[in-house]
């Protein structure tokens, strides 16, 4: 049975729902059927997508927003998940962007979408990194007083075990001698520079109660003369480097120099002479050679140059350590009398003075260092109430 033509025509021809009608031309093939290829437009299938994206990416800008609200409130974030789930967004722009055939207006919303995605994955990331860093850090510095909390607490024990009883007041010497010496930890960077890398420092070694007194005195770049120092009130005042005061004298030699009763007793530049400083008034108040001493670096410390004189302060009184041509190098400990710097008693040892990297006095003790390594030192020697013959430590 032959079709009508009008009939056939209409068969040919396909109407198209969608965002307008399209007609599509068909043909009739051998079985009666009406054949048509339909061509449908670019936009259909990305405008889905595209609104799944507006949907996702309006979901995580409200989990960023309340992220930060948690943050700025002191939760625990969640960076590292809101960027794992940004990931697929930012994958799906990247793909609707590189397909290309995109009308105007949904590439202009991929334009504004896309930076907009990068940039919240860009700031979770670095939001992530510094609370990461800021983490470590932490952990880091509650370790560090978990360090310090035993080791005050380990020498707390050593000292109770060395000693029975009530606390002993300050210069007190009834506690047996050097029990232990700390690891050495930085309490203050030099305020004059890392070239200024030589100089010293401490407290009033005169026990007393009432005074709190520290000081800070380093050298010149040639690590011989020292021409300026600085006084604090109190240790705290030390390490925050507040409420100091900051004086200049300028005829200091060596770094031997220490405060004894609120006086700095010093090496007088290029002489064997002591020098006696009233702190108070930033005023020299005494000048006396010491007999006999060498000086201008003749037998300083090994690796301490132009430490000839020597001054230490402990419970028995003020010293000076020194060595003579007579003694050949080695040792001599001399008692001082604080008012005329006049030498009032004198003990030789047999610990030649170039060999030991330093030494100091404790109750009346005379402790001798040596080097072991470029970092690393030992007390190797004493000599207990200043007898004739010294013993050896370890």
């Amino acid at each position: 049975m032959e079709m009508d033509p009008v009939l056939a025509a209409l068969n040919q021809t396909v109407l198209i729902s969608g965002p307008g009608p399209f007609l599509v031309p068909g043909s009739m093939g051998k079985d009666g059927l009406c054949h048509c290829v339909v061509h449908l437009a670019n936009d259909l299938i990305p405008l889905k997508k595209l609104e799944q994206l507006q949907s996702t990416a309006q979901e995580l800008m409200d989990k960023y927003d309340q992220e930060l609200l948690r943050v700025s409130a002191g939760e625990a974030p969640i960076y590292n998940l809101l960027c794992l789930q940004l990931e697929r967004p930012q994958e799906l722009v990247t793909w609707l962007m590189a397909k290309g055939g995109l009308s105007e207006s949904v590439t202009h919303i991929l334009g504004i979408s896309f930076p907009q995605v990068a940039n919240a994955s860009l700031i979770l990331k670095l939001l992530a990194d510094s609370d990461q860093h800021d983490l470590c850090a932490l952990r880091q510095e509650v370790d560090s007083l978990k360090d310090q909390l035993r080791e005050c607490e380990r020498e707390k024990e050593e000292v109770a075990s060395g000693h029975s009883g009530p606390p002993l007041p300050p210069g007190s010497c009834d506690h047996g001698g050097l029990q232990k010496v700390s690891r050495p930890f930085v309490v203050q960077l030099n305020w004059r520079g890392f070239a200024h890398k030589a100089g010293t420092w401490g407290r009033d070694s005169a026990p007393s109660p009432d005074s709190s007194l520290y000081w800070v005195a380093p050298m010149t770049t040639d690590s011989r003369y020292f021409d300026y120092y600085q006084m604090y009130k109190s240790y705290d005042d030390l390490v925050l480097m507040k409420n100091y005061e900051k004086r200049s004298f300028g005829y200091g030699d060596g770094s031997g120099n220490t405060v004894y009763k609120n006086f700095m007793y010093f090496n007088y530049y290029g002489t064997r002479d002591i020098a006696k400083l009233n702190l108070s008034s930033n005023t020299l108040v005494l000048r006396r050679p010491l007999p006999s001493a060498t000086y201008n670096n003749r037998f300083s410390y090994v690796g301490v140059p132009w430490k000839d004189l020597d001054f230490a302060g402990d419970e028995k009184g003020l010293w000076v350590l020194y060595a003579t041509e007579e003694s050949k190098g080695n040792l001599l400990v001399s008692r001082l009398n604080t008012s005329t710097l006049e030498v009032e008693k004198t003990w030789q040892t047999n610990q030649y003075k170039p060999a030991m990297s330093g030494a100091f006095m404790a109750c009346g003790v005379l402790y001798a260092l040596r080097p072991r390594s470029t970092h690393q030192e030992e007390i190797f020697y004493n000599r207990r109430n200043l007898s004739p013959r010294g013993s050896t430590l370890n």
